[in-house]
């Protein structure tokens, strides 16, 4: 099975939920999400519409990332379609961060955390595996889908609004498609594993 995750803008409120929820469970770095929301204004008050586009690593079948990394193994596609970083491997070269058109990579420049030297509760149990000089991103929680306790995303738990769906891709797709759902930036020719469905239906 390919994995994959459907997003509903019509059920998203931009809470920000999923990216809290996110950093909680993975201890990012200081001003580092692996998942966040896009927000965007349109118009004037008081006809001013507000978009909210959750955002996060795409999973893409054709993953960019994948094809311009030098060092053989260090970012790979898994066999359930998961694309995942080998932090042994990585040099840091950062080649991946400006190959990925979502911007879902970062770089771990040190190896503080928000109080300096002194880390929190969750910097101290994940830092460890976020090593600094290495590059980072969201797996899709792979630890817990590894685990085999069908305990869900992080992202996907928090969101009160049940925005978040995740499972097998062809499923999610066939719902997303007769959703007149869509993929992000379809130009790049990626094609993620990451479908949305639109705030407004069509007439």
């Amino acid at each position: 099975m390919t994995y994959g995750m459907l997003i509903d803008l019509k059920k998203c409120v931009g809470c920000h939920a999923c990216a809290v929820a996110c950093k909680e469970a993975h201890g990012t770095p200081p001003g580092v999400t692996r998942s966040h929301v896009k927000r965007e204004f349109e118009g004037e008050y008081p006809h001013a519409v507000k978009h909210v586009v959750p955002m996060l690593c795409m999973h893409c079948e054709n993953p960019p990332c994948v094809e311009v990394c030098p060092t053989e193994g260090a970012t790979y596609k898994r066999e359930d379609g998961i694309v995942v970083v080998d932090k042994e491997k990585c040099i840091g070269c950062k080649s991946c961060i400006m190959a990925c058109p979502y911007g879902a990579r970062y770089y771990r420049e040190t190896e503080d955390g928000y109080f300096g030297s002194e880390l929190n509760e969750y910097e101290a149990v994940m830092y460890p595996t976020m090593p600094q000089g290495r590059v980072d991103k969201c797996t899709f929680c792979v630890e817990r889908i590894d685990a085999g306790n069908n305990e869900p995303q992080a992202c996907v738990a928090a969101c009160p609004a049940g925005a978040r769906v995740f499972g097998d891709l062809e499923t999610l797709k066939k719902q997303a498609e007769a959703d007149d759902g869509f993929q992000l930036l379809p130009e790049s020719n990626t094609n993620p594993s990451v479908w949305y469905t639109p705030s407004t239906v069509n007439a």
